[in-house]
């Protein structure tokens, strides 16, 4: 219960930690100082550790990388949209 506990503690705040940046760029329409390939191999890492998640059924780490690659993109995708490099 403790490990798991843990777990979705720190899926909770490493996924939340996304959000400021994502509403930032959202609402600047700037992402001139976002570095492409960082946010690139960021966000194809989180999907890989969401496959790694649904391979063991781990539930904290589906979760918090499910959301993480929605976010991780949606600055992924804001880079490319507005900010070019």
């Amino acid at each position: 219960m403790i490990p798991e506990s843990i777990g979705y503690a720190a899926a909770f705040l490493t996924t939340a930690s996304f959000l400021p940046q994502v509403l930032k760029v959202w609402r600047s329409r700037s992402a001139r100082d976002i570095s492409l390939a960082t946010y690139g191999m960021f966000t194809a890492g989180a999907a890989l550790w969401l496959l790694y998640g649904v391979a063991i059924h781990s539930l904290p780490v589906m979760m918090a990388n499910a959301i993480t690659v929605v976010l991780a993109a949606a600055v992924l995708v804001a880079k490319i949209r507005f900010g070019g490099e």
